[in-house]
């Protein structure tokens, strides 16, 4: 009898798209900068690959939002798309509150940890992990490190383009900094360039002209696959078409209602430029007697009670409208539903007018589509993704945003020459239907995914680690040298501690040391044997009774790892030299950096010289004059999340005692930290210094750990909750 070959299962995608207000219905389009674009992008994503035939399951995971100012849609965990096998999961992230995605950044690490045990309650862990935009790179990168899941990215908007373009505007580098959290965000978007296995990108010039200015710049893992457009909704004007209300909230504004149409439609944000469209108007009497001008700038009630960037663009609109003298010409609706969007490209194109996005920067311009779609000539930024799609569609002009004289002779042109109108109406219908249909998108995106997948080998756990857990249902864990040695009343009460709790808790040390180092430690010190041991930075997991090395973690860490070129690198650095072999290890390269370039030689400056070798690693600096170098997947903190989960231990009852430097992503996210008075308070990178999760010792050493121990009621069943 011939046995069935098994069925393979279809895929299980996770896109992650963090910010914003995503849900499957009636979609928020422009209510802040956080909402617009990208979210309609991955639910029309998400919902065209799951109907793949070869797809079984499509999770978009975002952040869940509990705000009395927003609707109660976002506060759901799950929420079905329209195909089958689509969902929207939602993940707790820091406060409950809407926050805009600048203040999302010391958040981050509690969202891995929670969307890692959202994927450890699956049935199976996702074939790949899709970001979308820096924030959500940050996390995805953080996963891929953990669980070997293959990174694939997208970033529709780049921190060192868009920090270029509001400099050109007139902002200091200061003040993008202060508003934007810039070097948050670019630091987010190196590190994901450098870890993922595929970039997606919607235009060449996303490639050639906005990756290009990043350290690890690597075109051949660069694909473009430009989104689709939903074409039942956005079609050309039907005879007999309903008017909708969006149509006589435009015209009330106008004397003359039935002129031509010159519309703009995006968030009010001062990236998009509107005022140059508004000055260029202004600016020529010819267009302001041939054309109206419509603007539709998301939704609003009071001007007042909008976000400062907001405020300050319909502020100077309104001030625009009225130096012109621009009334009964100029239509600024106060609000519209995101299903009248369709209707408002048709009532354009209907009256014969054009499509205007004038954005400082446009990553790619699907609004210019929509229009094309629609019928309706464009004239578009020549910053970005408009370049391809005026290749590609022949439906419009590209301009230079910051000449308004350019961009108002653009808009006569238009709708001046009939016959270019025409030409370019029917070209845009006929091409966005032949290469912009999301149809076509997800099949080119499984073509590409499909490799990466394929060559995956699912991270292995060997038995021996499993069964080397105690049993126990929290851990201690603590870096050695500042942390729990220099004190020998507090070491020997910590030591009769775990004595006394041994079956209660399994104990465990993070450390730089190699293992011959540390046992020499623990004997001299007489320091119980721990569960686990963390060594040369966490590119080492010791465990059980002998302390046995994990050759499943090696194996996991030893991934793009290139020690030979590391050290040719860097051997041409003036100021470094390697340390004595015993401070070597398989997985960790160890320098010394002299006294007269320690100011000279930063963290930063290292990594920048690696990365743009095309070499992914970590970076640690110590006190200015250690310097260790690491493959991308080692870390302390990845190493411990590691064992946890083998061990069942929820990260709540994982009680850390370090500092910042190497041991920093332990003490983030969802661990019970605490940093012993001793120890320099560094700051954090993440800014999760502020988070309650860190404790702040009055104690040194071991006396400050058992202090953390009262403070979150260790040993109770509720570990976690602190003192008041």
């Amino acid at each position: 009898m011939q046995l069935q070959q098994q069925e393979e299962p279809g895929l299980y995608i996770a896109l992650i798209s963090i910010h914003g207000l995503i849900r499957s219905k009636n979609l928020e389009l422009g209510r802040d900068a956080d909402t617009g674009g990208q979210t309609k992008y991955v639910v029309d994503l998400a919902n065209a690959l799951a109907r793949q035939p070869n797809v079984a399951k499509v999770d978009l995971i975002t952040r869940r939002v509990l705000d009395d100012r927003i609707d109660c849609d976002y506060s759901s965990e799950i929420e079905p798309l329209d195909a089958e096998g689509a969902r929207i999961v939602r993940i707790d992230c820091g406060p409950e509150q809407y926050l805009p995605k600048e203040q999302l950044w010391e958040h981050l690490d509690a969202f891995t940890d929670n969307l890692l045990d959202f994927f450890h309650e699956q049935d199976r862990m996702p074939d790949v992990v899709h970001s979308h935009y820096a924030d959500a790179g940050y996390v995805a990168t953080k996963i891929s490190h953990l669980s070997g899941i293959p990174l694939v990215h997208t970033g529709h908007s780049l921190g060192r383009d868009k920090r270029k373009r509001l400099m050109a505007s007139g902002m200091t580098s200061k003040n993008v900094e202060k508003r934007y959290n810039m070097g948050y965000r670019i630091e987010a978007e190196e590190q994901v360039l450098a870890n993922a296995s595929l970039v997606i990108t919607s235009t060449r010039q996303e490639i050639e002209s906005q990756y290009e200015l990043y350290d690890f710049y690597s075109p051949e893992r660069m694909r473009v696959i430009p989104p689709g457009t939903d074409l039942s909704l956005f079609h050309p004007p039907e005879l007999g078409e309903t008017p909708t209300q969006i149509t006589s909230a435009v015209r009330r504004f106008l004397d003359e209602p039935d002129k031509p149409m010159i519309l703009a439609l995006s968030r009010p944000d001062p990236r998009k430029n509107i005022a140059t469209l508004v000055q260029a108007y202004g600016e020529s009497p010819e267009l302001r007697e041939m054309a109206n001008l419509v603007i539709v700038a998301g939704n609003r009630d009071d001007i007042r009670e909008m976000d400062n960037g907001a405020q300050e663009v319909m502020s100077e609109l309104l001030v625009l409208i009225d130096y012109y003298d621009l009334y009964g010409k100029v239509a600024i609706p106060k609000k519209h539903l995101p299903s009248e969007v369709p209707a408002i490209y048709r009532m354009a194109a209907n009256s014969r007018g054009v499509f205007i996005n004038p954005a400082l920067t446009e990553p790619f311009g699907l609004t210019l589509l929509e229009a094309a779609a629609s019928g309706l000539p464009f004239v578009a930024t020549e910053n970005g993704g408009p370049l391809d799609i005026v290749e590609n569609c022949e439906a419009g002009l590209l301009i230079d945003p910051l000449n308004a004289r350019a961009l108002g002779n653009a808009m006569k042109t238009l709708l001046l020459d009939g016959e270019m109108w025409r030409t370019f109406s029917a070209n845009g219908i006929k091409n966005v239907a032949l290469k912009y249909s999301w149809n076509a998108h997800a099949r080119a995106y499984l073509k590409q995914i499909k490799p990466l997948v394929a060559a995956h080998v699912p991270q292995q756990v060997s038995p021996e680690i499993v069964k080397a857990s105690r049993l126990s249902d929290r851990l201690i864990v603590s870096d050695l040298d500042k942390t729990l040695l220099s004190n020998p009343t507090g070491l020997r009460e910590f030591c009769q501690m775990l004595r006394e709790r041994r079956k209660d808790v399994a104990f465990g040390i993070a450390t730089g040391r190699r293992l011959d180092s540390v046992l020499k430690v623990l004997k001299k010190y007489r320091i119980p044997k721990p569960d686990i041991l963390i060594s040369s930075l966490g590119s080492q997991i010791h465990y059980g009774r002998e302390l046995e090395l994990s050759t499943d973690w090696e194996e996991h860490v030893d991934h793009d790892w290139n020690p030979r070129a590391i050290r040719r690198i860097l051997r041409r650095v003036e100021g470094l030299t390697l340390q004595d072999e015993s401070e070597q290890s398989k997985f960790k390269i160890s320098f010394h950096v002299a006294p007269a370039y320690q100011d000279s030689l930063t963290r930063d400056k290292i990594m920048k010289l690696l990365r743009q070798e095309e070499q992914s690693v970590n970076v640690f600096l110590t006190a200015g004059q250690n310097l260790d170098i690491t493959p991308a997947r080692v870390s302390k903190g990845l190493a411990l999340r590691y064992v946890a989960s083998i061990w069942g231990i929820p990260l709540e009852r994982v009680l850390v005692a370090a500092g910042a430097g190497s041991d920093e992503d332990m003490i983030t996210g969802n661990t019970l930290s605490v940093i012993v008075s001793n120890r320099a308070h560094e700051p954090l990178s993440s800014g999760k210094q502020q988070d309650h999760t860190i404790f702040y010792a009055t104690q040194p050493n071991a006396l400050g750990i058992l202090e953390a121990i009262e403070h979150y009621h260790f040993f109770e069943e509720e570990a976690g909750v602190c003192c008041a």
